[in-house]
């Protein structure tokens, strides 16, 4: 099975793929789609659809997980801006034929440290731990959407509840 992990964002999506051939998953590639434009959402959200495509149409991932979007009271702008990142993203894998898992953030969280509200940097570090990497991956998206990917592993393979 080959999982795709996807930390969505309007200017840096990061993207994880794993390979699980047996009890343990191998990296296969990992990156950030970056939107260029400095200008309109229009264009930004084309940009992320696009790279998204590409990078389904290159890895050919059996899932996609994707961390489902958060909403604070305090921001609801941003969530509504994120739900255009997000919903392009859902397109892309549609397009292509690929299933979508959802993970809330502090359940990815939770499955890698047993703190649905670990930092950045510990979330950097476990993911580091549990692929077996020599340095932790950079930046924060990459291992933000490697521990989503990490979390559709434990959650398929291993019975961890949703």
């Amino acid at each position: 099975m080959r999982i795709l992990g996807i930390d969505p964002g309007l200017n840096i999506t990061g993207y994880g793929m794993l390979d699980v051939d047996g009890r343990q998953p191998k990296l296969v590639e990992a990156g950030v789609v970056r939107g260029k434009s400095r200008g309109s959402l229009h264009e930004k959200i084309q940009e992320i659809y696009a790279g998204v495509a590409d990078v389904i149409e290159s890895l050919r991932p059996d899932v996609m997980a994707l961390e489902k979007l958060y909403s604070h009271y305090d921001r609801p702008t941003t969530a509504i801006l994120m739900g255009h990142a997000r919903g392009v993203i859902c397109l892309a894998a549609t397009q292509a034929d690929v299933e979508i898992c959802d993970y809330a953030a502090t359940q990815v969280k939770k499955t890698l440290t047993g703190n649905g509200r670990a930092p950045k940097s510990q979330m950097q570090q476990a993911i580091q731990r549990e692929l077996g990497l020599s340095t932790t991956p950079e930046p924060a998206d990459v291992a933000d959407a490697l521990a989503i990917a990490f979390c559709h592993f434990c959650v398929s393979c291993h019975g961890v509840p949703n």
